[in-house]
């Protein structure tokens, strides 16, 4: 397997993610699906199912592309980390309070993890690995 910083990094937040999915659903088994509040994971993040989803979703697809390779890595890596960033941006607009429009239950930690996890996946996406470019043929 490549040293690719990608990768590494893909297969790390893939596995986190992975696991806060699972795990987050032992804390909502009583809460609404898109509830616009629910249990606080580690004292910390507000999740409902929905979310739990989202975290799966997120951890499967940065796994499979760390163990595909730093080209796949690197691609979802950035693209994630664009998704997250989103995240972080709807976060600040719907979080707090009941609003009806925050189905994925966002709190300001919510936030500020989509706004770090953004930060890593698109700066090493950007940063790292760029000899995993296809390179240009004349």
């Amino acid at each position: 397997m490549s040293s690719s910083p990608n990768r590494l990094l893909g297969i790390i937040f893939g596995v986190i993610y992975l696991l806060v999915g699972v795990f987050g659903f032992f804390l909502t088994s009583a809460t609404a699906f898109t509830g616009t509040s629910g249990p606080l994971f580690i004292g910390l993040f507000q999740v409902n199912p929905l979310q739990n989803l989202g975290h799966l979703a997120a951890g499967i697809i940065l796994l499979v592309a760390g163990l595909a390779g730093p080209r796949a890595a690197r691609f979802v890596n950035g693209l994630l980390g664009a998704v997250f960033f989103v995240l972080g941006i709807v976060g600040l607009v719907v979080a707090g309070g009941s609003n009806p429009l925050n189905i994925f239950a966002f709190n300001g930690a919510d936030n500020i993890l989509h706004f770090a996890t953004a930060v890593v996946l698109l700066a090493v996406a950007i940063g790292a690995d760029r000899s995993a470019k296809p390179a240009k043929t004349a």
